[in-house]
């Protein structure tokens, strides 16, 4: 098994839709990066998966799905089949081209120190559909290991440092609902954790507030003024101070916590939370980057960007402005760790999960 043409699949806590990604590659070095796609969640859709993070709190066996939580797994898995295939349509490839599909699912809940993790949406359903191998399930087998089962994706990172010739020390940073680094060193090192919320706070604030799915653009977040004496208070929380490899549940935090400001103050304050506990994470760096590349919705955001700017004190730039995708960042690395799973190769590290010794994971459905 050499280079591969596999399709990725990512529907991220931000709950804003689903990001589809060609790659090919030996789940390796070698990563060349095709067409994207993406599919929204309607507004319906959202309330659906709202209803199935609520449903999914009291959750202790991985497998089960009360409540909202058996509907809103039918509704995943049809929208990466429609966003598959049409995909597909629009790009002109054949299902019979694809060697494999990477579908992350929708994480409803992430508590490692219980060892639990659910990502809702059905495999085996899935490559039955498509007629494609599905590769799925890629948290649980390092949570099981006493891993963090997550961040799943710094192998990536590391191979497309490599791919496009960038130079560590290099900083990947991944703004979706929850952040998370990985650090290169110049010794090919990895070190990656969560550094705290990304998206989520502020989207579940506007949306509160404002009734907007999101804040474009950070103009909301711009106007206002952060609580300085809020922030001292949060960045103190033992999630900072404790040592990496480490992973945030998305509902770790609450966006209630700036209940008493108005809508652009909390959202200037959730925002500034944002960039400071990005800018906490570099106490665990072995050396300072000397770049940093923005991927996810969080790149999007000019007032985020500014933020990190001022804390990092760096050169920054997205991952677009170097030939990678800030949007399908993630979706890419489930393409790339599918086709790591196919062959067997390690996805999780000490050093990004925790994990006692590097190890596969994901489970392969056939059609």
């Amino acid at each position: 098994m050499g280079v591969m043409r596999a399709i990725g699949l990512m529907s991220g806590t931000s709950l804003d839709g689903v990001d589809v990604a060609l790659v090919e590659t030996d789940g390796e070095r070698a990563v060349k990066l095709g067409p994207t796609g993406y599919r929204a969640y309607s507004q319906a859709d959202r309330k659906i998966l709202r209803g199935a993070l609520a449903d999914a709190v009291p959750l202790t066996d991985r497998r089960a799905r009360p409540g909202r939580l058996a509907e809103a797994e039918r509704l995943v898995t049809e929208a990466h089949v429609e966003a598959v295939e049409a995909f597909l349509r629009e790009n002109g490839i054949g299902a019979e081209s694809v060697k494999v599909v990477g579908f992350h699912g929708q994480t409803v809940l992430h508590r490692p120190e219980m060892e639990l993790t659910v990502q809702i949406g059905d495999g085996p359903a899935l490559a039955r559909r498509l007629g494609i191998p599905v590769v799925y399930d890629f948290r649980a087998a390092d949570v099981a290991e006493g891993g963090q089962g997550a961040p799943l994706v710094p192998a990536f990172h590391r191979a497309l440092i490599h791919a496009t010739g960038q130079r560590p020390p290099v900083a990947v940073l991944n703004i979706g609902g929850v952040a998370n680094v990985t650090f290169l060193d110049s010794d090919d090192q990895l070190l990656a954790f969560d550094t705290g919320p990304g998206n989520a706070l502020i989207d579940d604030w506007v949306q509160e507030r404002a009734d907007k799915a999101f804040d474009e653009g950070g103009g909301i977040a711009a106007r206002g003024k952060p609580d300085e004496a809020l922030l001292a208070w949060l960045l103190v929380h033992p999630f900072f101070l404790r040592e990496p490899p480490k992973s945030l549940d998305r509902n770790w935090f609450s966006h209630r916590m700036v209940a008493h400001l108005t809508l652009a103050d909390g959202a200037a304050t959730l925002a500034a939370f944002t960039a400071r506990a990005v800018a906490r994470g570099l106490e665990f760096a072995a050396e300072e980057p000397r770049l940093w590349i923005v991927a996810g919705g969080g790149a999007q955001n000019p007032e985020l960007m500014r933020l990190l700017r001022q804390q990092l004190k760096a050169e920054i730039v997205t991952a677009d402005e170097i030939g990678w995708s800030a949007s399908h960042l993630e979706a890419q690395a489930f393409a790339y760790m599918a086709v790591r799973s196919l062959k067997g190769l390690p996805i999780t590290f000490p050093s990004t999960t925790g994990v006692r010794e590097a190890m596969t994971g994901g489970v392969v459905a056939t059609p």
